[in-house]
């Protein structure tokens, strides 16, 4: 006799591949250039056998950003489980944040932007809700241990924390020849810890840039 796996489990693994691919793709060439037929010729499949899980392209970029979100989102929160001083914890979250960088050939948020914006505006307020609540979580403990000025308004410091981050993805304001993604999410972060930490929190900080440019 032989074993059937459960069509549920094969569907479930082809919709991950699929997703998965497409992602890739995604990243490396642009939301807009990539279309189902270059999905279907890289996995050797059919068209139809994609559009059998996904009936159309908007599906799933939507499908693949979620993914994507939930995978940044994870790593993040197993950072923050360590239990990290606030200003480490920052510097933990951007080498994390720079490998998943590393992937991405052109600019994904802009392209998501111009050509999806009903799921970019999904997007922007999952991924606002998250990381204010993270960057909040690591001003408060950040003032508790003495690292941070006591006086900044966390509310405000993590709004504009929030709106750098999303303004220094922009390549018309900041041209990838001029301004390479790492080094600029290695300035702002700099730039952002500068503006909030004390005496003490200064040579934490001095301390883990010298870490990471050696």
């Amino acid at each position: 006799m032989f074993l059937k796996f459960p069509d549920v489990s094969l569907r479930s693994i082809m919709k991950e591949k699929i997703i998965k691919k497409a992602s890739d793709l995604f990243l490396n060439l642009g939301f807009k250039s990539v279309t189902m037929d270059d999905i279907a010729q890289e996995m050797g499949i059919s068209k139809k056998t994609i559009y059998a899980y996904f009936k159309t392209k908007t599906l799933l970029v939507k499908a693949v950003t979620e993914l994507l979100f939930d995978d940044i989102t994870c790593g993040i929160d197993t950072i923050r489980e360590k239990d990290k001083n606030p200003i480490e914890e920052m510097f933990a979250i951007k080498v994390f944040v720079l490998e998943h960088l590393k992937n991405e050939k052109v600019s994904p948020q802009y392209q998501l932007q111009k050509y999806y914006p009903e799921i970019h505006k999904s997007l922007s307020q999952k991924h606002f809700a998250k990381m204010h609540d993270c960057t909040l979580t690591n001003l408060k403990k950040g003032v508790e241990m003495g690292l941070f000025r006591a006086e900044i308004d966390i509310q405000f410091i993590s709004r504009m924390y929030f709106v750098g981050m999303n303004g220094i993805k922009d390549e018309i304001l900041f041209p990838i020849n001029q301004f390479p993604k790492v080094r600029l999410f290695e300035d702002y972060l700099d730039y952002h810890l500068r503006g909030i930490v004390t005496a003490e929190g200064l040579e934490i900080l001095k301390k883990n840039n010298n870490n990471h440019t050696n």
